[in-house]
């Protein structure tokens, strides 16, 4: 098994972990490191060994479909289900969900109209014909970034709902101290590394307080640029 120092030394060689930075989270709030998977994607070599130490935790839960959430999640799906079926000796299918977008109706940003559209993500579906591979199979869900874990328990809620069994959630880091519970209640969580940041409210920023300039490059920091403008 892949040791967790071997884990981190993959992602920093890739410059996958970002660190004196300040950086706005997914959540709204900010703090000065950030784990980028993004980092770690183009280079395919140090992507399977990843992969294949998730696949090794799992080998012996007989997964038969190893899904995640697109986008990023689909480079995890293939290459997990990839090392599971070398394994294993036997085919793992490797699929993916996407987020379904609903229209929603706002009086609050008022055009011509007096009304705008906006599309919001709301949950994940399983399209492309995937959604027949699941029914009856026991489903491996897999993740690049736990930070509330929201992703994942949408897709474990999405497999469950079409009919497949999910033994686990595998994931590369859990940076925000998930817990089973927090995913529906996934019979196994297993991170190959466990990286807790310090984030803070906009209120209560320190670097935000220190004038230290927003990175634009990761995270939420344009968006969130763009809102104070």
């Amino acid at each position: 098994m892949m040791e967790k120092e071997d884990v981190l030394a993959i992602l920093e060689r890739n410059q996958a972990v970002i660190r004196d930075s300040h950086v706005v989270y997914t959540s709204g709030k900010h703090g000065s490191a950030y784990v980028n998977k993004d980092g770690l994607y183009p280079h395919s070599a140090d992507t399977s060994k990843i992969c294949k130490a998730i696949a090794e935790e799992f080998m012996e839960d007989d997964v038969e479909v190893v899904i995640a959430p697109a986008v990023g999640g689909v480079i995890l799906s293939q290459w997990v289900s990839f090392h599971l079926s070398a394994l294993t000796g036997y085919e793992v299918l490797g699929v993916y969900a996407e987020h379904e977008e609903q229209l929603v109706r706002s009086t609050r940003i008022p055009l011509l109209e007096g009304e705008k559209l906006i599309v919001r993500k709301t949950t994940f579906i399983t399209n492309r014909g995937y959604v027949n591979l699941i029914p009856g199979k026991r489903v491996l869900v897999v993740e690049d970034i736990l930070t509330t874990g929201g992703s994942a328990k949408a897709v474990i809620e999405a497999t469950r709902i079409v009919g497949g069994e999910v033994i686990g959630l595998g994931v590369i880091c859990n940076r925000g101290g998930v817990k089973p519970e927090d995913v529906g209640n996934v019979p196994k969580l297993f991170s190959l590394i466990d990286v807790r940041l310090e984030a803070y409210a906009e209120s209560e920023c320190p670097l935000c307080k220190a004038g230290v300039p927003i990175n634009i490059e990761v995270g939420k920091g344009k968006e969130y640029l763009s809102s104070h403008l």
